[in-house]
């Protein structure tokens, strides 16, 4: 089953007088429960690739479907409901409400969307627990980590259970340590819950996790290679990369 069909996407801003290409007539076809990378250099269109499938923008044209969904089609109400229960997002910046404990910034998305607060006390505590912050309910982000606080973050994103995850540079601000503990826990989310993860990255560290790998370059793709054994040459990532 597919996850995620993008169709002929194309993407452009407008810097002053310049018109930059972020997308240019993508095509991408991606399985439900597979872990892809998509690697190249600043303004390659990775990211805007990212936001184009998560809904947070959109293409000037072309085709998005998830599941069978064409999300390019909805209006403001639906997609924002689509992304509310069947899309997480993780990003660089951990976006977590500074004056919220970590279960309290993980309840908040679960409040949206209307759930009782024993079962949102319930869910988050469950859901902490399974990202190895149990004990660390209470703490505000200040009082974390930024692996824990991105822990949080990736809770947050995981406890409506969605179908799909969408991670942004997500070890951008994290030491080895820290970015290797990521990693592990998406590699598990991905095994063990079956979500589908797509991952926007130059971190090398990043990409020896994914089993797909997609290298963009000027809003196109220029590589996609399956990873069987998920280790992959450093020299001949960075040198589709460039």
């Amino acid at each position: 089953m597919n996850a995620i069909v993008c169709k002929d996407l194309c993407k452009t801003f407008k810097q002053g007088e310049e018109i930059i290409t972020g997308l240019n007539n993508v095509s991408i076809i991606i399985e439900k429960g597979d872990f892809v990378c998509l690697s190249g250099p600043s303004g390659s269109g990775k990211t805007t690739l990212l936001n184009a499938i998560g809904g947070l923008d959109t293409p000037d044209s072309g085709e998005i479907s998830i599941g069978d969904i064409r999300i390019d089609k909805l209006g403001k109400g639906a997609l924002a409901d689509m992304r509310l229960h069947n899309i997480g997002f993780v990003f660089q910046a951990y976006n977590l409400i500074p004056v919220l404990t970590a279960r309290e910034n993980v309840e908040f998305v679960m409040q949206v969307s209307g759930m009782s607060a024993a079962e949102r006390s319930q869910k988050s505590h469950a859901i902490l627990k399974e990202v190895g912050l149990e004990g660390m309910e209470d703490r505000r982000p200040a009082q974390l980590s930024g692996g824990q606080q991105q822990r949080v973050a990736v809770a947050r994103a995981i406890v409506s259970q969605p179908t799909l995850i969408l991670a942004d540079e997500p070890t951008a601000n994290l030491d080895s340590v820290a970015s290797s503990q990521l990693m592990d826990l998406f590699t598990q989310l991905n095994r063990h819950h079956h979500i589908t993860f797509v991952i926007a990255t130059h971190d090398i560290r990043v990409m020896k996790y994914a089993k797909r790998l997609i290298g963009m370059e000027d809003g196109k793709i220029i590589s996609d290679q399956i990873n069987n054994d998920q280790t992959i040459n450093v020299q001949t990532v960075n040198n589709k990369a460039q």
